[in-house]
């Protein structure tokens, strides 16, 4: 079987730093977090009240219908939007459930947005935790390369509420100084942060007859499991580090042609050092000389929509032409020896790696390519 290109013709975006990829691109770019304490609930008795929140209701139906619609338009589907499936990613939180009315928030949330945006109906719901977002993408992404779909709408949303607030605070995952830290000596872990993405997929052919922009190219997808324990990272990172060689491999790109890594980097200790070892075992030789940032410690964990969030963030870096900073580093830690990005600068190159792995040993790798 022909497999087609997958190409990006769409984005939309809401997180912290505002509506719209250009404030979201400048933060990462200039390394500048949008941490501050929580205003928009309670905390209540959390050691930690701080993550990268907007201000308002947190009306996450209404946030994710004008995100999409956002993306939609961006990738001129006005006549389309009937055509296009969506592949939503989510969690099963408070502001999820409430959203969704009671008995399938998940579910029924996905179902309102397709309808409130004229999209022809889900196709699937993912609430695989971390990896939810990249997954939704990585199986939307085979859809369209086989031909079961010229375009699809690929959307997700997490906006930070108290249980998981409270949740992650009781965990002591969250950083008490207020700062994320990624592959840093002195690292204290992770932040949460809103984020609301949508992005469009297509095959090339399929947006060259259109006359439609492409942002960038989605090259390879790979998906591996470690089940090493059902919240610790495998110390060796063997699962990330298989899923990244099978990406590459599907996108036919060569370790030491990536010009960027923008890594899962939750900032908490053995995470860090685990995906380190990942990326030695999966890039090889080039891993000493593939720059690397964490944009969570800029736009914060979103969780079920991190792998959506940072693969868009991924895609305009490339447009660009810029690498996001790692914001918060501090100094090397002899267990994290990758090339971290610390200061802004020129991406010399036309592909780069997006990674996230999940509770329970899930792992995923996305490679994108330059338009």
């Amino acid at each position: 079987m022909t497999h087609s290109t997958v190409v990006v013709t769409g984005l939309g975006l809401l997180t912290a730093h505002g509506r719209g990829p250009a404030p979201l691109l400048t933060a990462v770019l200039a390394g500048k977090p949008a941490f501050g304490e929580v205003r928009r609930f309670d905390p209540g008795r959390s050691r930690v009240r701080a993550a990268a929140t907007l201000a308002g209701t947190g009306d996450l139906t209404a946030e994710v219908v004008a995100v999409v619609a956002d993306a939609c338009d961006d990738a001129g589907l006005a006549g389309l939007r009937a055509e296009c499936p969506l592949f939503f990613a989510t969690g099963t939180g408070t502001s999820v459930v409430r959203a969704g009315g009671s008995g399938n928030g998940p579910a029924e949330l996905a179902a309102t947005v397709a309808r409130r945006t004229g999209l022809s109906g889900v196709a699937r719901v993912y609430t695989s935790a971390c990896v939810a977002g990249s997954t939704a993408l990585a199986e939307a992404a085979s859809m369209i390369a086989r031909g079961r779909c010229d375009r699809a709408v690929v959307a997700g949303g997490f906006l930070v509420d108290a249980d998981h607030q409270a949740l992650f605070d009781a965990g002591r995952a969250l950083a008490d100084d207020g700062a994320v830290r990624p592959f840093s000596n002195g690292r204290r872990g992770m932040l949460l942060g809103d984020a609301v993405v949508a992005v469009v997929l297509e095959s090339a052919a399929g947006a060259q007859g259109r006359g439609a922009r492409v942002r960038s190219r989605l090259a390879g997808w790979a998906r591996a499991g470690d089940a090493y324990h059902v919240c610790q990272p495998d110390p060796g990172g063997a699962g990330m580090a298989s899923a990244i060689r099978a990406g590459l491999a599907r996108a036919g790109v060569p370790p030491e042609e990536l010009a960027y890594v923008n890594a899962n980097g939750t900032g908490t200790t053995r995470a860090d050092a685990a995906e380190s070892s990942a990326l030695r075992a999966g890039l090889g030789a080039a891993a000493g000389s593939v720059p690397v940032s964490s944009t969570k410690s800029v736009h914060g964990h979103a969780l079920e929509a991190s792998g959506l969030l940072e693969f868009a963030v991924t895609a305009l870096a490339l447009d660009a032409g810029r690498l996001p900073v790692n914001a918060g580093f501090v100094e090397a830690d002899p267990q994290c020896p990758v090339p971290v990005v610390r200061e802004p600068g020129p991406m010399r190159g036309r592909w780069a790696l997006s990674c996230n792995f999940a509770f329970g040993g899930a792992n995923t790798a996305l490679v994108l390519g330059a338009a």
